[in-house]
Parts: structure tokens; C-alpha cells; sequence
């Protein structure tokens, strides 16, 4: 989201083939545990003319699928997903 606003995008539609994702959007109130997450998602939508967040099924969307299945099998994992890179990994370069 925070990328999107950057770009000066500000009619967007979000898809994930994580249906709870979409579930903890829509009613926050049922997931009290990511209060902190779901009010930056909350402000991150306000700066949207028009946003939405829906839920596709892998088995809809077989190149998605695909890619998530070729990361798994990567030896390598993010440690860190931002719009920036952390201090510690920016002097590491």
C-alpha cells in the first residue's frame, strides 16, 4: 500500500489468495491481536480515492501460484519487507 501511494496511485484493488487477510480488513473488530497492523492499514487506505482488498484463490491465478511455490523451494527468505532497507543492511553492501 505504502508503495502505491508512493507512485501517486490512488485507485488501487489489492489481491491476495489469503482469504483471512482479507477477513482482518474488512472486520478489524474480530481481530483484536493485530490492532497495531490493521489501524496502519486503516490510514494507508485513507490516502486512497478508492481501495479495495479481495480475495483471489491460487487455483484462479496459476502464475501467482506458481511463483509462490519457487520461492518456498528457495534456500534463501526475506528478513525484511519495507519500503526502505534497514540500516544494518544498507552498510552491509
Amino acid at each position: 500500500m505504502k508503495c502505491m501511494k508512493n507512485l501517486r496511485q490512488f485507485q488501487v484493488t489489492f489481491a491476495t489468495d489469503c482469504s483471512q487477510l482479507v477477513k482482518m480488513v474488512s472486520e478489524p473488530e474480530e481481530w483484536p491481536a493485530f490492532e497495531s497492523y490493521l489501524e496502519d492499514i486503516k490510514l494507508l487506505k485513507g490516502s486512497f480515492l478508492n481501495s479495495d482488498i479481495v480475495h483471489v484463490p491460487r487455483t484462479a491465478n496459476l502464475r501467482a501460484d506458481s511463483l509462490a511455490r519457487s520461492a518456498r523451494k528457495q534456500s534463501s527468505f526475506v528478513v525484511h519487507m519495507d519500503a526502505e532497507l534497514p540500516i544494518w543492511f544498507t552498510e552491509s553492501i
